[in-house]
């Protein structure tokens, strides 16, 4: 009884001072194609089209920025020397440069909360129960499918020194007019921007909108919240994944801004009050022959938008 005893050992209890095994390691081939590999075979065009399309130019981009690059006859066989952050600091050092960046910076702190907060403020009204419901939705939409050249048109007649707006105004009327206005014209553009790409954020909202379970509205008008109590306690934390969506597109849409200005401004006017950054890489790689310092502000340019991306993932999940 006693060598019996004597071999039973007390057993050390589970949780604090027990060791965990490592996790066994998984292979690459596991890390790299997951657990059902044939799911990269399904991907792989949609990764070969990204890859021509955004991965190939964006390298070629950074490539050209770090070397005299110039454009030349096709077949013609020319030196390109590397010449390090030169086309860097010809950017930076340009006043030009610096002038789009903060007309861009205008841009997004009007045109990403408006485009935020308006398609998500639509897009709760057009989840309700509403006459002419289908109507309304279609109607929002329907800029952002149109061309921008017909919808700048509108805008132009509207905007004009002898537009409707004015004439509405009369004396109110600001002079210099709204697009030749070095303080108006970049706001102007901005609500445009925001009033065009409207729907396909309402859009968005709308199917995020229609995700959120109907007993958290029904119980908390039971407890008397009110409308405006449901939209900030409910409506808003809900559709916190999409307002990461919206914020992050409007941003990467806004940051790549050039039709519009182009169009309704003249090519970036008055005095490139409305030039961004995207305009200026057309004007100084394509009309004025200096591709590898256009590269370089569009790496720039790629470099801050995904910054301020990544800010807003972070401020979305911390809230």
């Amino acid at each position: 009884m006693s060598s019996t005893t004597s071999d039973v050992r007390p057993r050390r209890p589970a949780g604090r001072g027990t060791t965990k095994s490592p996790a066994p390691r998984r292979s690459w081939r596991v890390r790299l194609g997951g657990h059902q590999p044939i799911g990269m075979l399904f991907v792989s065009p949609y990764l070969l089209y990204l890859a021509a399309i955004f991965v190939y130019p964006l390298g070629f981009a950074v490539w050209m920025s770090f070397h005299d690059y110039f454009f030349a006859a096709p077949g013609v066989q020319v030196d390109r020397p590397f010449v390090g952050l030169d086309n860097y600091t010809t950017v930076l050092t340009d006043p030009d440069v610096w002038r789009s960046f903060l007309n861009i910076a205008v841009f997004l702190v009007i045109n990403v909360p408006l485009t935020t907060v308006g398609s998500l403020v639509l897009a709760n009204a057009l989840n309700k129960k509403l006459p002419f419901r289908s109507f309304f939705r279609t109607a929002y939409y329907i800029p952002y499918i149109t061309a921008s050249v017909a919808v700048v048109g509108v805008w132009l007649f509207l905007f004009n020194s002898d537009g409707l707006v004015n004439q509405a105004l009369g004396p109110l009327a600001p002079s210099p007019s709204w697009l030749v206005n070095s303080h108006l014209a970049m706001p102007v553009v901005a609500v445009f921007v925001a009033w065009k790409q409207l729907g396909f954020f309402v859009v968005l909202y709308l199917s995020a909108l229609q995700n959120v379970p109907q007993e958290l509205y029904e119980s908390a008008a039971l407890d008397g919240a009110g409308r405006l109590r449901i939209f900030r306690s409910i409506t808003v934390p809900a559709v916190r994944p999409a307002t990461l969506l919206v914020l992050i597109l409007a941003t990467i849409t806004g940051a790549n801004l050039f039709t519009e200005p182009y169009l309704l401004t003249s090519g970036g006017g008055p005095d490139g009050a409305t030039t961004s950054p995207v305009l200026l890489m057309y004007q100084r790689g394509l009309q004025q022959g200096h591709p590898d310092e256009a590269a370089a502000i569009g790496v720039i340019l790629v470099v801050l938008i995904t910054a301020v991306s990544l800010g807003y993932r972070r401020l979305v999940e911390r809230d």
